[in-house]
């Protein structure tokens, strides 16, 4: 009797986080070589390829694409040892001129649909996925690149005179996640933000003395390092902002594992963890940063390296903003910091004992809590220590 081998999701998922199936790129029927990726798996956080445990023939499909999935869970199976019969089957119809077989073969069904119900087809679509494939995130990118007319072959849907123009662009399995992500995380925490201002200034100049030198290193000294090192000061400060709440205890963490807010370009966002932060220096926290934001940007990240984060810092200010909140606290952490956007403003500053008026490079920052583990006096003691630390530089 031929051995059927199970295809298994990932048993090590972090709690909390849901998987989804993204794209088989094996269709029944077709042989698979040990350890080639078959599919892959979509969270909240990252894509993971999984590998095929055994050589064969690809016998069963139990999971389709954006169908929700538990740890462990069997997925499909391979028929071990099999080989493909000596005369394949006709194929289905002429390949297009414009599609190879080979493309069409790794579109995930969501992908197929909404090529079909546009009128496009794969060659006219640039694939960021691994490999070069299309991902439903490359079609929508490409879709709100045009004017919003529908397509060629698209037919005119018939509207009344007061209806808007609109078009329906379907979920990503990661934007579904995140979203029940959130939405759990405001029903479950009580969320209450400060707000602090904090002079930039030391580290400005830090970072202008120094960065030369990091660069020729390789290594690109961003303010997020400086963030980080003030953040390992301040959750050691006020170690229960490093903590998760349980119904019977709080879990205080000795490590400070900073899970670093990175937006996707394909959209959505990742958490890619520098884990015990507290053991580095400016050197390599920045040399760290680099590496885990860089490939959380290509999808090239582990799954490890976006687990068992214990706080997490959102730098929305890169993208121009001067203050957000709340922003929502990843469960089943505790707090989140926000920076926003460096700006020159005129402050006042004593001078021996006349006040005077500065322009200095300022921003503000913000923590969100979770109200059953900090309290307000909590939250300010750490944004005090974390300024103090800013301010205080070199």
């Amino acid at each position: 009797m031929a051995e059927l081998i199970a295809i298994t999701a990932p048993a090590d998922q972090e709690e909390g986080t849901e998987m989804v199936v993204g794209t088989w790129l094996r269709q029944v029927g077709e042989s698979v070589t040990l350890n080639e990726p078959l599919l892959e798996i979509t969270t909240d956080k990252v894509t993971v390829e999984i590998a095929a445990p055994a050589s064969g023939i690809l016998r069963e499909v139990l999971k389709s694409a954006d169908q929700p999935i538990q740890a462990g869970e069997v997925l499909g199976r391979i028929e071990a040892g099999a080989a493909p019969p000596a005369d394949p089957a006709p194929a289905r119809g002429p390949a297009s001129t414009s599609e190879s077989a080979a493309a069409a073969a790794e579109l995930s069904p969501a992908v197929r649909r909404l090529l079909a119900e546009h009128g496009l087809v794969a060659t006219q679509i640039s694939g960021t996925g691994r490999g070069g494939r299309i991902t439903l995130q490359d079609v929508e990118a490409h879709l709100a690149s045009r004017t919003g007319t529908p397509g060629p072959s698209t037919p005119a849907k018939a509207a009344a005179p007061s209806a808007y123009p609109s078009r329906k662009v379907p979920h990503s399995g990661m934007r579904r996640s995140i979203a029940q992500h959130m939405t759990q995380s405001v029903a479950v925490a009580p969320h209450v933000t400060a707000v602090f201002e904090a002079d930039l200034s030391a580290i400005a100049a830090h970072r202008e003395a120094h960065r030369a030198g990091y660069e020729a290193d390789g290594i690109k000294l961003t303010y997020t390092a400086y963030f980080v090192r003030a953040t390992v000061a301040a959750l050691q400060a006020v170690p229960e902002a490093n903590s998760r709440w349980h119904d019977e205890a709080l879990e205080l963490f000795d490590d400070c594992n900073i899970g670093i807010a990175t937006a996707l370009p394909q959209g959505g966002l990742i958490l890619p963890v520098i884990h015990r932060a507290q053991t580095l220096d400016l050197r390599a926290t920045a040399e760290r940063l680099q590496d885990l934001t860089q490939r959380a940007r290509v999808g090239a990240l582990s799954p490890n390296e976006v687990q068992h984060g214990t706080f997490s810092i959102s730098n929305h200010g890169v993208s121009g903003s001067l203050i957000a909140a709340p922003i929502v606290i990843p469960q089943p952490q505790s707090a989140i910091l926000g920076i926003g956007k460096l700006e020159r403003r005129p402050v006042v500053r004593m001078r021996g004992e006349k006040e005077v008026v500065e322009v200095r490079p300022m921003c503000y920052v913000t923590l969100t809590i979770d109200h059953r583990v900090l309290d307000g006096f909590q939250a300010n003691a750490f944004l005090t220590r974390w300024v103090e630390e800013i301010e205080g530089w070199g």
